[in-house]
């Protein structure tokens, strides 16, 4: 029996006839679909938390098990939805759709705007899938007057901001980008740039022109800092 990846975690099954099994295998007795759904919505939750939403402790901090006990070894992707608001904005919410398995066509896009309830008060729109969306899908969701980002499970089942070898972004205001306009003497594009589909620029919702400043710290390169610009 040839091994395979569960919910792309480095999970080997067992092969058949050597005995060997993985200590996830061992230890985790629940389906593998509640395990991907409680990865990908910590994840959510820590970046929605990075972007200044004000997210509950428990959302992080909160244990597999205790996934399970709330939203159940099959969880109904309707039952993980989140929508907190801007800590800056708190009449602005940001909201967060998990879709089922299978593409997503235009009736089912169709029917997740329509199920969408006080528009008014939304800031983003933020769809996890785990299939694909076809055209007519996409051409619904671009007619929609809320922005609208997408991700893919699989990109949500680590945080890419906690790995060791991504510096720390920190994302600068309009009066905090003039002041380093004017303090070197730059524009926009003078400074190095990094491109608005970047992992890192999509984790933090980053938009064309905004200015993140970049602290390296390693035994490699020392301390230093440098700041990029979206394009």
């Amino acid at each position: 029996m040839a091994a395979r990846s569960k919910a792309g975690l480095g999970y080997v099954a067992p092969t058949e006839g050597n005995g060997n099994t993985c200590i996830i295998d061992k230890g985790d007795t629940g389906t593998e679909e509640s395990h991907r759904y409680y990865l990908a919505r910590r994840t959510i939750s820590e970046m929605l938390r990075d972007r200044g939403c004000v997210i509950a402790d428990y959302e992080i901090t909160r244990s597999l098990s205790e996934f399970r006990l709330v939203f159940g070894d099959q969880p109904d992707p309707d039952h993980l939805r989140i929508c907190v608001p801007l800590s800056s904005r708190h009449s602005k919410m940001i909201l967060v759709i998990f879709c089922g398995p299978g593409e997503i066509n235009k009736a089912k896009a169709t029917h997740i705007l329509l199920n969408i309830t006080n528009k008014d008060s939304l800031h983003q729109i933020i769809l996890v899938l785990q299939g694909k969306m076809n055209h007519f899908a996409q051409t619904v969701f671009k007619g929609s007057e809320v922005k609208l980002e997408i991700f893919q499970i699989t990109e949500l089942f680590v945080n890419i901001t906690k790995h060791v070898a991504i510096p720390k972004h920190e994302i600068l205001t309009g009066e905090e980008k003039e002041q380093i306009l004017k303090k070197y003497e730059l524009t926009d594009n003078q400074i190095p740039y990094i491109r608005v589909d970047d992992a890192i620029a999509r984790y933090y919702g980053l938009e064309k022109k905004q200015v993140v400043k970049v602290t390296y710290n390693s035994e490699i390169t020392g301390s230093f800092v440098t700041y990029r610009c979206v394009i």
